[in-house]
């Protein structure tokens, strides 16, 4: 079973987690310490981007660049990563996690594109450019503990992410996710099947559901879930619990409160007293 980086890091001694957020959705963030020590990561799941903050000068990856870090500086470990690194003076970076499903599908999202565009190429000591400032937040976000304002700088992050030339083979014209989407928010309240959605598409359910997650990088189910608690998030700032629930559609109170810390890292109720002066 593959292990994330953050696992990789967790093994050694010398690294220090200074602050750890779930956001979820499959993204973790964390701001870690390190000294004098020496890292392997291998065959690595999820994708990681790495922002150094204080320090970096002594740290090095001996399988490749011969370049040194310093603050500002950029990584990008794409899922499948492997690489030895070496570190001779203490410094603080922080990583994004974020699962492969996830990152495409808040891409085709925020893009309005097909998720096999995203580039999402291995990077070592780059220049940050758009990212440097959510990436900033973010840790910032994680050190006080502030998902709300992680998640914004999550979307921000995102939104600067960039595409590449594919030639895509298969999948859903962006005529018919639109029509999916307009369907799905007008029946949000209720039971939404796969049997409905694959047939705006013109196609079978079988089809639908692979062509669907090739496209939005997620699956149907997964992505409709995310709808219902993108409107409960607006609903929670007016209306009681109970009734947000009905309205987006869960099945009962407590699927509700389940499905909505998996995609935002904490319970409706926590959201809102978030969210109130």
């Amino acid at each position: 079973m593959k292990k994330r980086v953050d696992e990789f890091l967790s093994a050694s001694r010398q690294t220090k987690r200074l602050a750890s957020l779930s956001l979820g959705r499959g993204r973790q963030l964390a701001v870690w310490h390190n000294s004098h020590d020496e890292i392997q990561y291998n065959a690595t799941s999820g994708h990681v981007f790495s922002l150094y903050l204080n320090g970096g000068a002594g740290t090095r990856r001996v399988d490749g660049s011969v370049k040194s870090g310093e603050p500002g500086t950029l990584c990008v470990l794409p899922e499948g990563h492997s690489s030895e690194w070496q570190i001779t003076e203490t410094f603080q970076f922080v990583h994004l996690y974020v699962a492969n499903d996830a990152l495409r599908a808040a891409y085709a999202k925020t893009h309005d594109q097909d998720a096999r565009r995203l580039n999402i190429a291995e990077q070592t000591f780059a220049a940050p450019g758009v990212l440097e400032r959510p990436m900033l937040k973010m840790a910032q976000a994680a050190l006080d503990g502030d998902v709300l304002a992680a998640d914004a700088s999550f979307s921000d992050m995102v939104a600067g992410l960039e595409d590449r030339p594919v030639r895509l083979v298969g999948g859903l014209s962006s005529r018919v996710v639109r029509d999916v989407n307009d369907w799905i928010e007008a029946h949000i309240d209720g039971e939404i099947r796969l049997y409905d959605l694959a047939k705006l598409a013109g196609i079978s359910e079988y089809h639908f559901h692979r062509m669907f997650s090739l496209t939005c990088g997620m699956t149907p189910h997964n992505w409709v879930t995310r709808i219902r608690v993108e409107l409960a998030k607006k609903l929670l700032k007016q209306e009681p619990m109970a009734g947000v629930a009905v309205a987006c559609g869960f099945s009962s109170q407590s699927h509700f409160i389940r499905r909505f810390k998996e995609q935002m890292g904490v319970t409706p109720g926590q959201y809102v007293r978030m969210i109130m002066p």
